[in-house]
């Protein structure tokens, strides 16, 4: 059996690490070995990524959007070489939080960068490894906001951004579903989080038996 690539993406609050534990939990139940990882942070140069772009702070003031972008593709070419191809090659499940559409939603339509030039950069960390299903997430950024305050904890700088920029980035995850429908599913996270994992099943289920 070849490996399996399916990653999840949405808005923060919006349930991605639930629904990604119950995914896994549902490959695994299968016997099936299953990665599960994240960018930025899937390798030890990415949770040093990871910290300076959400958390550094003063440590590294205003980040300029382009360089924010290639510090987001920095991580994926470290990431996707180490940790995702390795994973697939043997057959195995990964199950991601976060990709390329991040890259293309915040900082393509949320910075307002070049969509194409962002995915170029993308493509080419990534050697052109595209998920087999990207799972989105559509959720309100005003209902993720009260989600993220109910569980407690600091705002990113991404999260800290004006509630323009995240209308902007949920427009963006939206319209590249639209552009590719045969590898997106779109759901709503309002919905119960059991229902939400059915839904992910049913489009998930003809890939485990392939």
């Amino acid at each position: 059996m070849s490996g399996i690539f399916i990653t999840l993406e949405g808005g923060d609050g919006a349930g991605k690490s639930t629904q990604a534990e119950h995914l896994v939990a549902w490959f695994e139940e299968r016997g099936l070995e299953v990665v599960r990882t994240r960018e930025p942070g899937g390798t030890r140069l990415g949770v040093e990524l990871r910290r300076l772009l959400l958390h550094g702070g003063e440590e590294v003031g205003d980040v300029d959007p382009r360089a924010e972008a290639l510090l987001y593709a920095a991580d994926r070419a470290q990431h996707v070489a180490k940790i995702v191809r390795p994973a697939l090659e043997r057959g195995a499940v990964v199950v991601q939080d976060r990709y390329i559409d991040s890259s293309l939603a915040y900082q393509g339509a949320g910075r307002v960068l070049d969509v194409a030039e962002v995915r170029r950069i993308s493509e080419w960390a990534a050697g052109g490894l595209w998920p087999d299903l990207t799972v989105l997430l559509d959720l309100d950024p005003a209902t993720g906001a009260d989600r993220r305050l109910a569980r407690g904890g600091a705002a990113d700088r991404l999260e800290s951004e004006a509630a323009e920029f995240h209308a902007a980035v949920r427009e963006g995850f939206l319209a590249l579903a639209r552009e590719e429908p045969h590898r997106y599913l779109v759901v709503d996270a309002s919905l119960p989080i059991d229902e939400i994992h059915t839904q992910i099943i049913a489009r998930v289920a003809p890939l485990a038996n392939r």
